[in-house]
């Protein structure tokens, strides 16, 4: 039955606007219309002024409510950690799985398939961050689970067949008949955990490469002489490139100079959230060694940066706050450019006809309120 969402200010295209009634019918967008014209009988949900933006997707979620998904590759995890981010604006993720054993993988990649198929809100796919990875730049990785994926392991990579499939590699140690397989075989490749050097990024971009996972973390630096990860991503025009906007893993004003230099759409918020998103415990397992979030920063025992314990609407908050972008823009950060990178323009990340009704309401202090996936509504406090 359809029900129209009023007395809102809503992102359309133009940019946020009032007056406008937003008809939901099921899953999807069915009208947007001039709230006057709307028939008498239709029920309404009053929004009493509330932002009203298109429901944040996250590709880079690793966790929530108290759960990893590396110790937990299951459907019921994978429903957990959904329901903890949903109650921060995220209708869609990725569930995120760090290197790991292949046996893992498998699990992983099964259980987002079942997940998937019973309707699990908000799962869109799976990111699985390495174990094609750099060990120089592992960051918070176990790189004894790294490896070379041989052509049986690119084919189980990319068997997901019901949902997107994100691959964080780095390119130096992939060969390039192996990107271009993984995406010959529909997966998104980016480039992420490496030591490349410029000409080593640009040679995997074009094998394929479509982004760049947490941009400046974990990867090769931009100098003078050698530009490094970094600065070949900044310089290409067609890739897309997340950012972890905490205030902890990146200075504002590298994430500034990143939007700068980016073409504008090229630019998407991630989390990279840890268990204690969402969770009243502030510690979890990872690897064996046990991880606490101190003043909202988790590190290993190493001092590496180990995931984080972001949020998405304190994301967008930040990036109202930190970087100075006007909400429409951080709103679009967090939904329409991520669902671009994703492949899901065409269904995700804006509000419009036809698209599906995955919404988020925000109000004056930028606190999630109420919550759509697929139609189907859920309050939250903030």
């Amino acid at each position: 039955m359809s029900t129209a969402l009023v007395n809102g200010r809503v992102l359309a295209a133009q940019g946020f606007v009032e007056g406008v009634a937003v008809v939901i019918d099921g899953r999807d967008i069915v009208s947007m219309l001039p709230e006057a014209d709307l028939p008498a009988h239709l029920p309404r949900h009053d929004l009493q002024g509330a932002w009203l933006v298109p429901g944040f997707i996250d590709a880079q979620v690793n966790g929530g409510g108290g759960v990893l998904f590396n110790n937990a590759p299951t459907v019921d995890a994978i429903r957990r950690i959904g329901e903890a981010h949903r109650q921060f604006g995220t209708t869609g993720f990725m569930p995120t799985l760090i290197s790991d054993d292949l046996a893992v993988m498998r699990e992983a990649i099964a259980a987002t398939r079942q997940a998937i198929a019973e309707g699990v809100p908000g799962v869109l796919g799976i990111h699985l961050e390495g174990p094609y990875l750099a060990p120089g730049r592992k960051g918070t990785h176990d790189a004894g689970k790294f490896r070379v994926p041989d052509a049986r392991e690119i084919e189980i990579a990319a068997s997901l067949d019901n949902g997107v499939t994100l691959i964080t590699l780095a390119p130096e140690r992939v060969p390039d008949e192996s990107i271009r397989a993984l995406v010959a075989r529909g997966a998104i490749i980016a480039a992420g955990h490496t030591a490349g050097s410029y000409e080593e990024i640009r040679t995997g971009l074009a094998a394929g490469i479509r982004g760049f996972t947490h941009l400046y973390n974990a990867m090769s630096p931009l100098q003078g002489r050698e530009p490094g990860a970094v600065g070949a991503a900044l310089e290409d025009p067609h890739s897309w490139v997340g950012i972890i906007a905490d205030g902890h893993h990146v200075h504002p004003g590298s994430l500034r100079v990143a939007l700068a230099a980016k073409p504008q759409g090229k630019v998407f918020l991630v989390t990279d959230a840890m268990p204690p998103v969402g969770s009243d415990d502030p510690s979890y397992a990872l690897y064996g060694e046990i991880i606490t979030a101190v003043d909202g920063v988790v590190r290993n025992a190493a001092g590496s940066l180990a995931g984080s314990a972001l949020d998405m609407a304190t994301a967008v908050r930040n990036a109202v706050n930190l970087l100075g972008l006007p909400l429409a823009e951080a709103a679009r950060m967090a939904a329409t450019y991520p669902a671009d990178f994703l492949g899901l323009s065409a269904s995700h990340g804006r509000i419009a006809t036809g698209y599906r009704a995955d919404l988020v309401a925000l109000d004056e202090q930028l606190r999630v309120t109420t919550t759509w996936i697929d139609g189907m509504p859920a309050a939250h406090a903030g």
